[in-house]
């Protein structure tokens, strides 16, 4: 003889199984929808004169995943470097930048960038000049705009410096990735590269401006 046991849907033990199984499913949804909605990485665009100082500069930051180098603001489509080097393009050397937001925050990379450039003079970066050389925030949306106006103005309370900063933040138009060759640059050519970046001023022309915050 079989003994069955059974329980009125009305029963407490049921009510209380369907709603932990409920909430579980809730809970699980919930949790899937959070991981698809929220990106694993964002990306910031910033011009700094050239390329390869500014990749070499973001990618000693915690959290930042790549550097690109490469060209944007300009008026022609898949600019070479020769084309953007003669300065009719309307391009400036940019670096888009792949970072992990649970790293290291949009607003903390534009607060870094900033001790990385000479911001006083407009179409020139130390010994490079023209406008390809200009400095730049290019933002990816309204919320990158207003972090980058807001680290501006503090900067503009706390600069060491009394010179008027010419930095644009403006929204981004399309980047255009540089040739291979530029990718990594100092690298894959350290010796020149440093040679580069020595000759050209860079560093002392920064530690001249932001002192011992310089490139920090």
């Amino acid at each position: 003889m079989k003994l069955v046991i059974t329980m009125k849907p009305s029963s407490p033990l049921i009510r209380c199984l369907l709603f932990v199984a409920g909430f579980a499913l809730l809970s699980h949804a919930a949790i899937a929808q959070t991981a698809a909605t929220k990106p694993a990485t964002s990306k910031a665009i910033f011009a700094g004169g050239c390329f390869w100082c500014v990749e070499s500069d973001f990618d000693k930051v915690p959290g930042v995943v790549s550097t690109t180098s490469g060209y944007i603001g300009g008026t022609v489509a898949n600019p070479t470097y020769q084309q953007v080097s003669s300065k009719t393009t309307g391009h400036a050397e940019a670096v888009e930048i792949v970072f992990d937001p649970g790293k290291v925050t949009y607003r903390a990379l534009v607060d870094h960038y900033w001790r990385t450039i000479d911001p006083t003079v407009k179409d020139q970066q130390f010994c490079d000049h023209g406008s390809p050389y200009r400095t730049a925030i290019f933002a990816l949306d309204q919320d990158q705009l207003k972090a980058a106006q807001a680290s501006l103005a503090d900067v503009q309370k706390t600069k060491p410096f009394a010179q008027p900063i010419v930095t644009e933040i403006l929204l981004a138009t399309k980047f255009y990735p540089a040739e291979d060759y530029h990718q990594d640059y100092y690298l894959k050519n350290p010796v020149r590269y440093k040679y580069y970046r020595t000759s050209c001023g860079r560093d002392a022309r920064l530690v001249q401006l932001w002192g011992a915050q310089a490139g920090k």
